[in-house]
């Protein structure tokens, strides 16, 4: 039987404004601890608050954003996210100390947390059914390019632009994403009352309650995988790594690139036990090896496992919660992924910033290869529970 076509000019261009509002994210992450520190007096702990604001702003955006999109319109609000992000971008060139940088932060990660869930969910109706668990892995390559570009521009850039020049190329980036929403045409949506929560105060209109146990486990993955995009420009400084640490985000990009496509398909064919596993022992993997790193060798090795350790739980998991919901909840079934995720990798920061005086950065990564391995048992218990279970039973909400 013929496969439906995937590869459309809107699958395309969502993955292009996605690309984008991604770029941004990490261009600037890479960098914002390093210039709290350096420009504003910071201490490790509130540098790592800079970043880790940002994704509360996000996930205070994705809840909203997932429980709204459907009666706002995906268009509408596609708009609504790039305005934020964009317009609060401009902030930056006013910023002179640590409260206003937060605050900045905070509107950014809205912006981006609103942007975020609204591509994640017309992509999710713009994918033929058969086809979903390959074609969000296709979609998020579209992350993972930016999780390559973006790092590697940011800790080229950092050495030969001020802040501000890097700010003023992040807002022409976000241009391109805004003409992208005007080509896009996205699945037209029509709100029914019937199809939302009873209470419109009920935990349920903001959280979709069959995506939230896959959902925490990947906080624990997402709290890890936050402390190698806030310390790794300090980590690689502190090795006397720096040139190998620029092509950290290559080598892990380079890995999901590989590992992601293929994975997609084995989770639509062979089920998520058979990408899972692997992908929580891989990530693992890479944070031990991050944490024993001598050499530059060692440190892009621990990138590759990295990479194709979280990069696949981050598609193959939210491809699960997806599933797990019903289909008039698939918008809200995203947000949750993405924000309860988004959690563990907001709070992360300041904690492990907290961490790093008295363990060390070697000890941060260690221990969190520790909380990974932790992962996978939450998982085996998620999977005896609900994996079993069959997903085309609708829950009431």
């Amino acid at each position: 039987m013929k496969k439906s076509n995937l590869w459309t000019k809107d699958f395309v261009m969502v993955a292009l404004i996605n690309f984008m509002t991604y770029l941004v994210y990490y261009l600037l992450m890479i960098i914002m601890a390093d210039y709290a520190m350096d420009s504003l007096g910071a201490s490790p702990s509130q540098a790592g608050g800079a970043v880790g604001i940002f994704i509360v702003g996000a996930l205070v955006a994705r809840i909203v954003t997932g429980s709204v999109v459907e009666k706002i319109g995906y268009k509408r609000m596609l708009f609504i996210g790039l305005a934020i992000y964009f317009i609060s971008s401009f902030l930056y060139y006013q910023m002179n100390n640590l409260v206003f940088l937060y605050l900045v932060r905070f509107l950014h990660g809205i912006g981006f947390g609103a942007t975020s869930v609204v591509t994640g969910t017309v992509v999710a109706q713009i994918i033929p059914m058969e086809r979903r668990g390959e074609g969000i892995g296709y979609y998020s390559l579209s992350t993972t390019m930016a999780s390559a570009i973006g790092p590697m521009l940011g800790m080229f850039l950092v050495r030969h632009l001020s802040f501000y020049s890097i700010i003023s190329l992040s807002i022409l980036l976000l241009v391109f994403g805004v003409l992208g929403a005007f080509i896009l045409r996205v699945p037209k949506v029509t709100y029914t009352p019937a199809t939302q929560s009873k209470s419109s105060f009920s935990v349920h209109s903001f959280l979709e309650k069959n995506a939230i146990p896959i959902s925490l486990i990947g906080a624990l993955l997402g709290f890890g995988y936050s402390s190698i995009v806030s310390f790794l420009t300090s980590y690689t400084k502190e090795l006397d790594l720096v040139s190998a640490g620029s092509f950290f985000f290559i080598a892990y990009s380079i890995a999901i690139l590989l590992s992601r496509p293929i994975a997609g398909r084995w989770l639509d064919t062979k089920g998520e036990n058979f990408v899972m596993y692997p992908a929580f022992i891989s990530f693992m993997i890479g944070l031990f090896l991050m944490g024993g790193a001598h050499n530059g060798f060692m440190l892009l090795l621990s990138a590759v496992f990295i990479g194709a350790g979280f990069g696949t739980f981050l598609s193959s998991g939210q491809t699960i919660a997806i599933k797990a919901a019903p289909d008039h909840r698939v918008g809200l079934a995203t947000s949750t992924f993405l924000a309860i995720v988004d959690a563990g990798v907001g709070i992360g920061p300041s904690i492990l910033g907290a961490l790093v005086p008295i363990i060390g950065y070697r000890g941060v990564y260690l221990s969190m290869a520790g909380l990974a391995l932790f992962a996978v048992g939450l998982y085996f218990i998620y999977n005896k529970k609900i994996l079993n279970t069959d997903f085309e039973t609708s829950i009431d909400v």
